[in-house]
């Protein structure tokens, strides 16, 4: 830990020893030692003592504002016996933490403080700090994203002290101080409200879970729309004058990927309107399921206000990745009390096996691997689907989804092709000079997904990128930018099948983006995975590194009761929520 402020007992100790020194040996070494005393106590944020976390509320209070489209009669959080799911976690009885994987855990949460370090000397209540020119930057409405983000990260590495100092700022955040006139709902919702329910959810401080009541009741009013439908903006002006409406063309994973944080935050406040904002939005995806063009998917993009499902591309990458997610997750959230979400997971999960699965053409020495990507697909107007056969890093999550819900639900073909999918991202991390993934690429398809395919030299020729490792046609999008969703499906199957090879493959996967990534001061996202040597750096590190990216490394070599996927579900931010007894 570098020592960028002490707290008040040690600052009054110094000052005492340093009048004794002076009175000792005289001016010069007074001046020498305080000298030493400014370097160590810097005016970078000053440690609290334990618990000392206090609320300071905004400057407006949202719950003033009077709804404009009230609701009649507000779901109320489901109630009773909860329902028998699936155990997740493998049996870890005879689990030995060895002194392998113990070095493999330090050098992560090494990794992770020192891009905390940087991130409080240098972007102190910034969102985001620039690790190669040192600078802070505001991404996220100015509101701490790293800092709040961060929260259960340190918790669970057990960085206590400074756990409580980032708590101590961002229980005191104002969400009026910023100069931004709207705010992304599903990236706040994510990673501000995400990361301070769960926060409370490990710490138990009850000052965190006052402010995340006081963000989501801001949150709140951009469901006050004529169909209770949210926009992908929350716009202040509108919200208080009831001028919102749902989007015409919106992302489908926005407004319906809010239902992890506004459960939970209904369960711990027993205010059901949180629960009713997005149990109405539940009720959308169930009765539009089957009317788009390819039934069982949601597509790309959604007119939500007239809830039409014109758009006939469907993924499970970006735009729609984390509708998907949801599904199961809520399932466990809830305990089983609402069955349309293992229903409306299964019936997804059919069309995606059928339709957007592929497997890649290997030259014969590589067709051992049993792999998986997510891709996407188009219907046309007269029902022909084109399959699309690029892969993103984003749709890397699709290995543990299947994974989970495959336990949950007691389907084990979904914990294999969970595998599948996982080792799939795996194999294409070591395809690459940097051993790093590219964003987007895409492959050469075998024509099903149940059995490899020949190699075939001349299909290779015509389409394949001679520049890249067989197999690839090309790295549309060559960058890094530091994600987590492969490392996040290694760890899911790692608690799910207790594989040790799968954290053999997870600390290959560090060291690369290790090697590749690192800056003097952090980590940052890079320009290009295919080069030789040396990489360019974007200045760039978002959140989530901190959020998810570490904290996954870091629990896949870590013993399997911290975060046990029986106690907790993680939000699409890795924010992990307590599961109901």
């Amino acid at each position: 830990m570098a020592s960028f402020s002490r707290d008040h007992r040690q600052f009054a100790s110094r000052r005492a020893n340093i009048r004794r020194r002076f009175s000792r040996l005289g001016f010069l070494a007074a001046v020498f030692f305080l000298v030493l005393f400014h370097l160590h106590s810097s005016p970078h944020p000053s440690r609290p003592a334990r618990r000392d976390i206090h609320f300071r509320p905004s400057g407006f209070d949202w719950t003033t504002v009077r709804q404009h489209h009230p609701v009649p009669n507000a779901h109320e959080l489901p109630t009773g016996p909860t329902k028998v799911l699936g155990r997740v976690q493998h049996d870890f009885s005879n689990y030995k933490h060895d002194a392998t994987t113990q070095k493999r855990q330090e050098a992560v949460r090494a990794a992770f403080v020192k891009s905390w370090n940087s991130y409080m000397q240098h972007a102190w209540l910034r969102d985001e700090l620039a690790p190669v020119t040192g600078d802070g930057k505001t991404t996220f409405g100015g509101w701490a994203a790293t800092l709040v983000d961060a929260l259960d990260t340190l918790w669970i590495m057990d960085l206590h002290e400074d756990f409580y100092l980032a708590a101590a700022a961002a229980v005191q955040l104002d969400w009026t101080n910023t100069t931004d006139t709207s705010v992304n709902l599903f990236e706040t919702t994510i990673r501000h409200l995400g990361g301070l329910l769960s926060a409370y959810d490990l710490s138990g401080e009850q000052a965190l879970l006052e402010k995340a009541t006081e963000l989501g009741n801001m949150i709140y009013m951009a469901f006050d729309t004529p169909n209770r439908l949210p926009g992908f903006w929350l716009n202040f002006d509108n919200a208080k004058q009831g001028r919102q409406v749902a989007g015409i063309n919106d992302p489908s994973a926005s407004p319906c990927s809010l239902s992890l944080e506004f459960t939970r935050l209904a369960q711990l406040t027993g205010e059901d309107k949180f629960y009713d904002a997005i149990s109405r939005v539940t009720d959308f995806l169930e009765r539009s399921q089957n009317k788009s063009a390819l039934p069982g998917m949601w597509p790309k993009t959604i007119d939500f206000r007239d809830e039409g499902l014109n758009e006939r591309g469907f993924t499970l990458g970006a735009l729609a990745d984390s509708l998907y997610e949801y599904l199961p997750k809520m399932a466990v959230l809830l305990g089983g009390r609402d069955p349309r979400y293992e229903r409306m997971h299964l019936s997804a999960m059919e069309v995606v096996v059928e339709h957007l699965l592929f497997r890649p053409m290997l030259p014969d020495g590589e067709q051992h691997h049993d792999i998986l990507f997510a891709g996407d697909a188009y219907v046309h107007p007269d029902s022909r689907i084109d399959r699309n056969p690029e892969g993103q890093h984003l749709s890397c999550f699709t290995g543990g989804m299947f994974a989970l819900g495959g336990r949950l639900f007691d389907n084990p073909a979904h914990v294999a092709i969970g595998e599948r999918l996982a080792r799939g991202c795996a194999w294409a991390y070591e395809a690459f000079p940097t051993g790093l993934m590219p964003e987007i690429f895409g492959i050469v398809a075998c024509p099903t997904i149940d059995k490899a395919c020949p190699w075939d030299e001349d299909v290779w020729k015509k389409h394949g990128d001679k520049t890249l490792k067989k197999g690839f046609s090309n790295a549309r999008d060559p960058r890094y930018i530091l994600r987590p969703e492969a490392i996040e499906s290694l760890f899911i199957l790692y608690r799910i099948t207790g594989k040790e090879e799968l954290r053999d493959i997870a600390w290959r996967m560090f060291q690369s983006i290790m090697r590749s990534t690192e800056t003097i001061l952090a980590n940052s996202a890079i320009a290009d995975v295919t080069v030789q040597g040396g990489t360019t750096k974007l200045d760039e590190m978002e959140s989530f590194w901190l959020a998810e990216t570490l904290k996954y490394f870091y629990l896949i070599f870590s013993p399997p009761d911290l975060i046990s996927l029986d106690e907790y579900v993680l939000n699409t931010e890795a924010h992990p929520f307590r599961r109901p007894k």
